[in-house]
């Protein structure tokens, strides 16, 4: 099966139990792998087997339950100048009850409507400006689903149809409601209107990656400076920034300097110097002027790697909202119940039909599952939007919600804590043996690896003119060393000491006991060592004093020497216990399942084909960017900036994001548990009530932008 995942945007989605109807449509399809829709952000992933279906296809069915779906070339769709028309042409006509209202409120009647120009608003609005939530209703029901639309359809025209009938049938003036079919719909298609802008324009991070690139460019062609759309532009181009400019691609400095603002991909707070041959990204802003080479373009570049990495972790539904969908599957068939319930017990009570009918429609008008399907989505964009401005990509939304519970952080050292960029600061030889022929013989192993370690000692080689051996029959042994045949020579292994098969000599001391050690031997007799020293990054000790403060324990799990995991634990400012040298992949494995075992919240960080394990088990495991491609495969997260502070910041995001997702679910089940008793025993007129449900949705998206402002 060959399983394409394509993203669309969805629109006419009113509440959650829209996006449960779909859902429940596409899934139930042989070739439909996987579909998740997110209400909030108003798009649906889609997986599917290509051999069975296509797009086009998959586009029918979406509109065939009621929906209109086109596939995702861009987040944020024009706005629709006919919805911002109706929706102040409805406020509009609302008008004049509303100044009625005021009137009665002084105690006159003067500017209360004529009964005739009343039932011809209402009916205006009901004929025309009501469509919309009567094709939602409709399509809602045939699909064997009920959602928001069937809520306000059925509350205002039934409002509307007894005050029609009271005026034709005993022609009663004084017990009709014309003015609550129009202003509940006002109110309504108002709050539905805000949301839709603060969906589509707040809370969307993906439009503003997609403002990033420049749309045209100036690029040296045929001898001569032009400006060209930025699709026209091919990798080797030579292409010009100057002040104020943004980058249209990643590339290489040829001429020129400036400071580069990187902060919206890497989550860096300064501007970095970009001079001839350092590397600029697409969608930075220029201070300065320059010339670069087009190297990636378009979805090739980082920018464009994180933009597809944000669609494709927005469109996936974190665990917590199966809990909204679960309530929106049954939400509005119990209100339409208990609004029935209301009716008939308030004419039995009160044996008058008119405040029966009033409440029922109150309670029907109240009820708002929009509040609680955004409660999760709207948080989890927000949350997935600030996450990417300080550099961590979650891969979907189920890691940002774990990720907000972890309490225990596990930490790779070289590359991760350390720059990664290791120096030889001493050697040890045998007798027999040459820096030259070590350096000679140990780079044309290490040339293989991909190994930190392996690096430094390849550039000792070439920066002393030394040219790597030719090696073959190579064989890499995780968390040990590498091993390979060179002719003449023999099987050459570089690795750890026990690796190597022997121990250094007694008398090495110093440097020796805290560097990192990579042995050589050749059949297995030793042939010298070399002591590597890794320096902390500037921010590491920052980054573990803020996770401390925030109360989450750290561990150091290295396949380094315990000397030298205990001496940059002691740097870092950690006991004794939460340093563990000598780690094989299986022993960072396990030791995550021993704590996983105690209850505890594990997260994991590393870079490397060592740590690939321990990051598929840990509960969230952060690769870092331009780590090996199978330790990217097996994380749930990506630090862009190969910096702990950003691990910092990304649980602290997510801690946040988790705690409003909560408020969020609290405030919209506490709203619809008080607000549908209050509306039944005639505590809330059917104004009052639209307005209400207008502002729930409006509440629950505000709470969730409030991520936006906060500092990490």
């Amino acid at each position: 099966m060959a399983t394409e995942r394509i993203n669309f945007n969805i629109q006419g989605m009113t509440c959650q139990a829209c996006a449960n109807r779909i859902e429940k449509v596409l899934n139930k399809k042989d070739f439909v792998e996987n579909c998740t829709v997110n209400f909030a952000g108003e798009t649906a992933q889609i997986e599917f087997d290509d051999t069975q279906t296509n797009i086009d296809e998959l586009i029918k069915i979406i509109e065939k339950t009621g929906y209109q779906a086109t596939v995702q070339t861009s987040w944020q769709p024009e706005s629709n100048s006919e919805t911002h028309w109706r929706v102040w042409a409805l406020l509009g006509l609302s008008l004049p009850f509303w100044i009625g209202m005021l009137g009665m409120m002084f105690g006159s009647h003067i500017l209360m409507l004529p009964i005739l120009l009343q039932i011809l608003i209402a009916t205006v609005v009901q004929t025309y400006f009501a469509l919309p939530f009567y094709k939602g209703a409709i399509a809602s029901i045939r699909g064997g689903l009920a959602n928001m639309d069937v809520l306000v359809s059925v509350g205002t025209l039934a409002i509307y149809l007894y005050s029609l009938g009271m005026v034709l049938m005993r022609y009663d003036t004084h017990h009709v409601y014309f003015e609550a079919s129009v202003m509940v719909l006002a109110f309504v298609s108002l709050g539905k209107y805000l949301e839709a802008k603060t969906k589509r324009g707040s809370l969307n991070a993906l439009g503003s990656l997609l403002q990033l690139t420049p749309r045209e460019v100036t690029v040296f062609k045929n001898n001569a400076w032009k400006t060209l759309s930025l699709d026209k532009i091919q990798l080797g181009d030579i292409l010009r920034c100057v002040q104020g400019g943004r980058i249209a691609a990643d590339g290489e400095v040829v001429s020129g300097e400036g400071w580069a603002d990187e902060g919206h991909l890497t989550g860096e707070s300064q501007s970095v110097y970009k001079t001839v041959g350092d590397k600029v990204l697409a969608g930075s802003i220029l201070s300065g002027s320059l010339d670069y080479r087009a190297e990636q373009l378009g979805k090739d570049t980082l920018l464009g790697d994180m933009t597809a990495a944000l669609a494709d972790a927005q469109g996936s539904k974190a665990p917590i909202a199966r809990l909204a969908d679960k309530v929106a599957a049954v939400f509005v068939p119990t209100v339409l119940s208990i609004s029935v319930l209301t009716l008939i017990i308030n004419w039995l009570i009160a044996s008058d039909f008119t405040t029966a009918i009033v409440r029922a429609v109150a309670v029907l008008v109240v009820a708002c599952p929009c509040a609680v399907g955004l409660a999760t989505p709207a948080a989890i964009m927000a949350g997935m939007g600030q996450a990417v401005r300080h550099g961590v990509w979650f891969k979907n939304a189920a890691a940002l919600e774990m990720a907000g519970s972890i309490n225990t952080v596990v930490l790779d050292k070289t590359g991760t804590l350390t720059q990664g960029k290791p120096d030889i600061v001493d050697i040890w030889l045998t007798k027999n043996t040459t820096e030259k022929q070590l350096l000679a013989i140990a780079s044309a192993v290490e040339q293989h690896a991909a190994h930190p370690l392996a690096n430094a000692i390849v550039q000792a080689a070439l920066s002393r003119d030394i040219q790597p051996l030719r090696a073959d029959n190579v064989n890499t042994i995780a968390g040990e060393g590498i091993s390979a045949n060179i002719d003449g020579v023999g099987e050459v292994k570089v690795g750890k000491l026990d690796f190597c098969g022997f121990k250094l000599p007694e008398h090495l001391s110093g440097i020796w006991q805290i560097a990192t050690i990579a042995a050589v031997s050749i059949n297995n007799q030793a042939v010298g060592a070399f002591a590597l020293a890794d320096p902390l990054k500037p921010d590491s000790i920052t980054a573990i004093n803020r996770l401390r403060e925030n109360h989450i324990d750290v561990h150091i799990m290295s396949g380094d020497n315990p000397a030298t995991v205990a001496h940059i634990a002691q740097q870092l400012g950690l006991p004794d216990g939460q340093a563990h040298g000598n780690q094989s992949p299986r022993d960072k494995a396990q030791f995550i399942q021993q704590l996983q075992q105690q209850g505890t919240k594990v997260a994991m960080v590393g870079d490397g084909i060592n740590d690939a394990p321990a990051l598929a088990l840990a509960d969230v495991g952060f690769a870092v960017r331009g780590s090996t491609d199978i330790a990217e495969q097996s994380a749930d997260a990506v630090l862009v900036k190969q910096s702990v502070n950003q691990l910092t910041e990304g649980l602290l995001i997510a801690r946040a994001t988790l705690r409003v997702i909560k408020q969020n679910l609290f405030f919209a089940f506490i709203y619809n548990i008080l607000g549908i008793p209050f509306a039944a025993i005639g505590l809330l007129t059917p104004i009052l009530a639209g307005a209400m449900m207008a502002m729930s949705s409006i509440s629950v998206l505000s709470n969730a932008l409030r991520l936006k402002r906060m500092k990490f």
